[in-house]
Parts: structure tokens; C-alpha cells; sequence
């Protein structure tokens, strides 16, 4: 309501004051002098009419419900609360969810090496070279997720992983093709660019071909596949070579007499492979946490006709963190079974076949420290050293261990590793699981950019 209506009523009025005979006979002394009212007089008159009808306006405003669009939002009859109003108005001022889309993402990676067991490379002060070039794909369409990534190397193009997923709620999804092997300390039992030494055994970073069901609900995270065969197709894949691997997989039956590094003359492959890894976080600081848990894995060996064995490994590890630094223990043991009761298995990958023993015990112990920086485009330094023990062997065959100190670089997506390693019997550093070599060494820094 507003005080127009009063301004035309008062017009009115006046008209009226000044016209009508009745309201000059309200004053006394015109009424005995029979003199005209002032127009003055007549206007004090309005005035105090008009006072006096405002004030019963005001009085009625105040009475009257408030029915302003912004009192009836908050209304306690007639509309939500004011918080509610608000939540929906900020949720119709966000932007709209991010459509369904892959990224495509990558790395190019070089290295330098210096090797104590290449007289060419010491004479040459060492090498650089082109290390891999790679492509990644991760993303979900329609709540289907996918994940894959493959690379290419100077001497071989591999397959790294390939997977669909798709999430049952926040705490479980389950994946389909060629995944990770839950086993050990995830998602590396090592700081360093050359693993531990159970990555030359399968055991670390490894992917086979199958369907994984995951569940995390801090603190357990539990883990269970089946893998029908390894990520080349098993015993007869449709492969050119099944060395041309990023995974190490048993390929075959190494017989007496058969070289460390020949094309394997009896191949098998794993097949049907049942694994499990359970895990429990403990939290007892506010920066510090404590991983314990227990794996296994029990599966198939086939030749292309028939069942030659069965194989099967164990661990148990703890991943541990308080503020900056992480400590790794691990614990496993594994057996490859062979009907003929070899002692020696071909294992293939990057290109060209090893041999593992048949059955040992793996030991690791690693520890690190993360520093943040700000120097330029350097962020952070991670500090390390990473210690790996294979014994027991079947055969008798000497053991292997291995020890790399290092440092890692990040510095946007630059990536550098600086690794001095110090090893014995260990691939790329002069010798085999399954051979007898000396102490020797490596200097190695690899860096990569990724995007």
C-alpha cells in the first residue's frame, strides 16, 4: 500500500472544504459573523485530516501480513526455510557436470647409463638412449570406465595394460582385461626406476588377462581376480614373440643343458589363475599410516595340448608413512610346480628370454624420504634406497640381490630418476636370476616428460 490514494482523498477533500456549505458551519465565529473561512484555515483543517489518517494507515500496515515475493520465500506455511532457498540457489549456480570423455595422455622417456659390465659402454664414458615413447587412454563414457596404455620402445612395441571398469558404488568396481596382479605392496614394492627384483620374477607391476573385482573402504582395501592367462594370450597367443612383453611371464620349460637366454624349446603358460590380496590401514597419528597385508595367487601351467603343473605364491608386506617418510617390508615366497620337475623356467619379456628358478623366497626392504622444494620448476626430491634379496633357489642356483640408492626429480612433468645400483645375478645389471655372476654395477638416470 502505498500513499497515493491518500494525496487524491485529501484533493478531494479540499475541493469539498472549499465548496461545501456544511463545513463553514463547523467554525463558531464564522457561523456568528457569517464571515467566509480562510483558505488558510481551510488548509490547516486538511492538514490535520490527513495527519491523522496516516497514522491509521501506518497502524493497518503493521497489522497486515507481510506478502512481499521475498517474506513469502521464508514464510514458515507457505515456502522452504531460507537455508534451503539458498542451497537451491547455489546449486543452480554451479556449472553443469563435465561431459563423458577419454583423455589422452603420455610420456617420452631417454636415459644415460654407465655400466661397470660393458667394457664398450666404460670406454665410452656410457650411453644415451632413447628409452620408450608412450600413449595412455583413461577415461568413462555412460559410467563405463577405460584405462589402457600402450608403448613403443627402439627394439619392441608392447601392450602395458587394457581395461574397462565400471563403478557398483563409492566403495567397490570391478574391471575386465588385462589388469594388475594384487599382490604385495601396490602400486610399487620400490622407489626406483629399476623395480625390485620381484618385477623380474612377475610379482611386481605385473598384468595378466582376466576380471577384478576391487573394494576400499578405508581402512580395508581387498582385492580379488581370476586371469585366465597372461596378457600375450597364454601358451599359443596370436604374438609374434612372446618376449615382446612389458609383463615377465613364464614361457616354458628350460630342460638340463638349456641355455639361460635360448628360445625356449618346451613353452608353456600360466592359465586360470585365482589371486587375492587383503589389506588393513592402521592411522594411529594424524601424518602417519600403516599398511599390513596378506596375497596369494594359485593357478595353471599348460603346454599347448595338456596340463603340465600348477604354481602358486605367497606374501605378506607392510607400506608404512609418517609425514615425508615411507618404509616398504615384504615377505614372499613362490613355486612353479613342473609335472617333469624342472628347476628352471624361461621367463620372456622387453624382447629377449631369461631363466628364473623354479621356486625361491623374496625378500624386500626399502625406505624413503620425500623433500619438498621450490626451486624453479623443481618441486620436489625424493631420497631412497631400495634393497632386494631372491634365495632359497631351487636347483641350487646362487642367489640375487640387489641395492639401488638414488634420487627422483619432479619438476612439472619433467621426471627424473638418478639411480646408482649395485647388484649381483640380476637382469639389466650384468646378470640372471638364473646365473652366476659378480658383484657388479650401474649409474643410471632416466627422465622422462610426461602429459
Amino acid at each position: 500500500m502505498t500513499l497515493k490514494p491518500i494525496a487524491l482523498a485529501a484533493t478531494g477533500i479540499l475541493g469539498v472544504c472549499l465548496i461545501h456549505p456544511a463545513f463553514a458551519a463547523h467554525d463558531p465565529q464564522a457561523a456568528a459573523s457569517g464571515a467566509t473561512i480562510s483558505v488558510a484555515q481551510k488548509m490547516a483543517a486538511m492538514q490535520a485530516r490527513i495527519d491523522e489518517m496516516q497514522k491509521q494507515l501506518d497502524a493497518m500496515r503493521q497489522a497486515q501480513p507481510v506478502t512481499s515475493v521475498a517474506a513469502t520465500a521464508v514464510h514458515p506455511a507457505k515456502a522452504k526455510s531460507a537455508a534451503v532457498v539458498k542451497k537451491s540457489a547455489l546449486a543452480q549456480s554451479k556449472p553443469a557436470p563435465k561431459k563423458d570423455g577419454i583423455k589422452l595422455g603420455g610420456a617420452v622417456r631417454f636415459q644415460y647409463s654407465n655400466e661397470s659390465y660393458n667394457k664398450g659402454n666404460q670406454h665410452r664414458g656410457g650411453d644415451g638412449d632413447f628409452d620408450i615413447f608412450r600413449l595412455d587412454l583413461n577415461g568413462s563414457i555412460g559410467g563405463v570406465e577405460l584405462s589402457a596404455q600402450y608403448r613403443w620402445f627402439q627394439y619392441m612395441s608392447a601392450i602395458h595394460h587394457a581395461w574397462v571398469g565400471y563403478k557398483f558404488s563409492a566403495t567397490s568396481e570391478g574391471r575386465l582385461g588385462i589388469t594388475k596382479l594384487p599382490f604385495g605392496v601396490q602400486p610399487f614394492d620400490s622407489h626406483n626406476y629399476f623395480f625390485s627384483s620381484n618385477y623380474y620374477l612377475g610379482l611386481e607391476d605385473s598384468y595378466k588377462m582376466g576380471v577384478k573385482y576391487i573394494y576400499k573402504n578405508d581402512p580395508w582395501n581387498v582385492q580379488l581376480a581370476f586371469f585366465k592367462n597372461d596378457s600375450m594370450g597364454g601358451v599359443d597367443g596370436y604374438v609374434g614373440n612372446r618376449s615382446d612383453s612389458y609383463t615377465y611371464n613364464v614361457v616354458g620349460i628350460r630342460s638340463p643343458g638349456e641355455g639361460i637366454y635360448a628360445n625356449p624349446l618346451k613353452p608353456i603358460g600360466t592359465v586360470n589363475t585365482a589371486a587375492a590380496r587383503v589389506a588393513y590401514t592402521f592411522k594411529p597419528g594424524a601424518d602417519t599410516s600403516v599398511e599390513v597385508g596378506a596375497s596369494g595367487l594359485h593357478g595353471g601351467l599348460d603346454n599347448s595340448t595338456r596340463s603340465v603343473g600348477h604354481y602358486d605364491a605367497y606374501a605378506l608386506h607392510m607400506n608404512a608413512y609418517h609425514g615425508p617418510w615411507n618404509l616398504q617390508l615384504q615377505a614372499a615366497r613362490y613355486n612353479y610346480a613342473v609335472d617333469n620337475g624342472a628347476t628352471r623356467l624361461a621367463v620372456g619379456a622387453y624382447h629377449f628370454y631369461d631363466s628364473i628358478a623354479a621356486r625361491a623366497d623374496s625378500y624386500t626392504g626399502n625406505i624413503s624420504y620425500k623433500w619438498p622444494v621450490s626451486w624453479g620448476p623443481i618441486t620436489a626430491l625424493t631420497f631412497y634406497n631400495d634393497y632386494s634379496l631372491i634365495n632359497h633357489k631351487s636347483g641350487g642356483l646362487p642367489h640375487t640381490w640387489m641395492n639401488v640408492s638414488g634420487v627422483s626429480v619432479a619438476a612439472g612433468g619433467l621426471f627424473t630418476y638418478f639411480d646408482f645400483v649395485t647388484a649381483r645375478n640380476q637382469p639389466f645389471i650384468g646378470g640372471s636370476m638364473a646365473g652366476n655372476g659378480k658383484v657388479e654395477h650401474r649409474f643410471n638416470i632416466n627422465f622422462g616428460y610426461y602429459f
